[in-house]
């Protein structure tokens, strides 16, 4: 006996199995049963509610939170033969209403809506003449106040339950901690749904972190040597910082745009439009840029400043290859950073209300967290993993410490140092000063505050300059050191410095290493695919080619007819008929039927 939801895999999606849980949540959907979907991105989770829409009567009701995801995923669906449609602000008042026909008429599959929309007495009444296959409330982090991205809309969404108690929910998210998952069952009444917790593992990804000199030089080093013509998504901190690096970029021949909040609408639109349609496009942007992005041939993530936390930073290095090809996500982290990251937790809320101490215990312990995996000497991924819950991952061999391990040092008697000399000055100076006591030098400041007198003064000469911003970072990051807000941004110790100080503990650093220096050699570019031999390579530019033309003629972005992955299996296997081509995953019936004969026809001439 045939499984209709197989069936549907195949025959519309054009994959031959489900992979990790995919089988058994869309079971459970088909069923009628609630699901609290965790799986990393590029892991397969539209398929999870698209099959059971498919599957099931009725029309699949989507809740998603950005135009930008509803308009990839339609296009996407209609290329697959399936009946979906948006309805959001983009949509002329006709057009909203001729797609609410259509979902009269049960001529949709799937209907993809913003929650403001989908929580008003318009929209749920349509949905009472309906009948609802399902409802998936994608990035269903948002729904919750520790998550780090909450939207207040998201949390009215509990109406679902109460108005349609019989119509099975998903809320699916690639990114939330024990906490995080716990009020997202709470705000959304899934308290009885089944809980789908996949690994957060990214194996393709690789994990780097470099100690900051000059950040936009280190990124540019970085994208000429791995990254020439990929596409690629640069996060600054502000608006200004986005604008200047994107600039600057440009100057020195990349495809930049800059995206953020200030721009104008327009150009916001165009930039993304040009990233999502166009080959080689780098985006410099501010983390109001991504959410929804469904490009799934990103090849790197690079943050020029630390993200607000290990929750942030993985849900934007996941944008990153999607398509399980290799791909990067690097970041510059330094000094500078960590107090910036410090003093802003200490800083009273932006709302005005007062602050509220179970709040500010979580930040501190989703701050610590994000330092603590910025200093570590064990594998990125381990760290990363074991702050969503996975313990006893073996090393990954495909992190900067796996590949180039940290040697660590004991940097109890030069913490001991540190600490002294922010205390015999007072507690109230910056590391540069700081520094400048330690290292001996006569500056103006030293004498004007007669620092040369101290104990501390000229006692650090066993480390240079980086070696002693390296360990006031690392104590800092460590929590040992407070940014003091009353004055300039100064250093204050804090009780936890105090064992230390008495010589009850022992504190290991990691030694930073060395900027690395041009080996000469110039690496392959990500952007000539995953192969070596030049006639492979060049089908696979001619496959690549053709796809644009394609895509090109009707207005979509590229890796709507095929994903690079597909490509590549072509490039493999070189299939010689329509049979052949077919079994090639992410080849469906329909897109065998449009693209066969035109793909065929590139793969004979080689």
């Amino acid at each position: 006996m045939s499984d209709p939801a197989l069936d549907v895999l195949r025959d519309t999606f054009g994959y031959e199995r489900f992979r990790g849980p995919q089988a058994e949540i869309v079971a459970h959907v088909v069923a009628g049963g609630d699901a609290l979907v965790l799986m990393p991105t590029g892991g397969g989770k539209s398929l999870c509610y698209q099959v059971p829409a498919l599957v099931r009567a009725g029309c699949g009701i989507v809740v998603s939170p950005l135009i930008a995801l509803m308009h990839d995923q339609v296009d996407a669906l209609l290329q697959l033969g399936v009946r979906a449609a948006y309805l959001n602000s983009s949509l002329a008042p006709e057009a909203a209403r001729a797609v609410e026909r259509e979902l009269l008429d049960g001529r949709l599959d799937l209907l993809y809506v913003a929650p403001e929309r989908l929580v008003t007495e318009r929209f749920l009444g349509l949905l009472e003449r309906i009948t609802p296959a399902l409802f998936a409330i994608d990035e269903a982090h948002c729904v919750s106040q520790w998550g780090h991205d909450f939207r207040r809309e998201y949390q009215q969404l509990s109406v679902l339950h109460e108005r349609f108690p019989a119509v099975p929910r998903l809320a699916l998210t690639a990114t939330a901690d024990a906490l995080t998952r716990e009020d997202i069952r709470a705000q959304l009444g899934l308290g009885d749904a089944r809980v789908f917790l996949s690994s957060f593992d990214r194996p393709n990804i690789r994990y780097r972190i470099v100690p900051k000199h000059n950040a936009r030089q280190q990124l540019l080093r970085f994208l000429e040597a791995e990254h020439r013509g990929d596409a690629g998504i640069v996060y600054c901190l502000s608006r200004r910082a986005v604008d200047d690096t994107a600039a600057w970029l440009a100057a020195q021949g990349w495809n930049a745009l800059p995206y953020h909040a200030g721009l104008a609408a327009e150009l916001r639109r165009a930039h993304q439009d040009r990233f999502i349609r166009e080959e080689g496009v780098v985006m410099v942007a501010t983390v109001a840029f991504g959410m929804g992005i469904d490009k799934p041939n990103v090849r790197f993530v690079a943050h020029l400043d630390l993200p607000r936390s290990l929750e942030g930073y993985y849900q934007e290095t996941g944008r990153a290859g999607r398509d399980g090809l290799p791909a990067n996500a690097w970041l510059s982290y330094g000094l500078a950073d960590a107090i910036a990251m410090r003093r802003l937790l200490a800083e009273a809320p932006e709302d005005g209300l007062p602050r509220d101490p179970a709040r500010e215990r979580i930040d501190r312990h989703k701050l610590d967290a994000l330092l603590a995996y910025c200093e570590t000497a064990d594998c990125r991924r381990r760290v990363l993993l074991g702050y969503f819950g996975e313990r006893d991952t073996a090393p990954c061999g495909n992190c900067d410490t796996c590949l180039a391990p940290v040697e660590r040092w004991d940097g109890t008697r030069a913490a001991q140092m540190a600490l002294s000399t922010v205390y015999r000055t007072g507690q109230r100076y910056g590391v540069g000063h700081l520094i400048d006591v330690l290292l001996g030098r006569e500056t103006d400041k030293v004498r004007e505050q007669g620092h040369a007198a101290l104990s501390v003064w000229n006692i650090g000469g066993e480390l240079d300059e980086g070696g002693w911003r390296s360990v006031f970072r690392q104590l800092i990051a460590a929590g040992l050191l407070a940014v003091d807000l009353e004055g300039y941004g100064g250093l204050r110790l804090t009780e936890a410095a105090r064992p230390l100080l008495k010589g009850e503990h022992t504190l290991w650093l990691r030694r930073d290493p060395a900027p690395p220096r041009s080996s000469g050699r110039t690496p392959r570019r990500a952007a000539e695919g995953p192969f070596e031999h030049p006639r492979e390579r060049a089908l696979w530019e001619a496959l690549r080619r053709k796809r644009l033309e394609l895509a090109r003629e009707q207005g979509v972005p590229p890796y709507v007819i095929f994903h690079d992955a597909t490509l590549v299996e072509m490039v493999e296997r070189q299939p010689a008929s329509l049979a052949e081509l077919g079994h090639i995953a992410g080849v469906g019936s329909r897109k065998l039927e449009r693209y066969g004969d035109a793909f065929l026809e590139v793969l004979a001439g080689f």
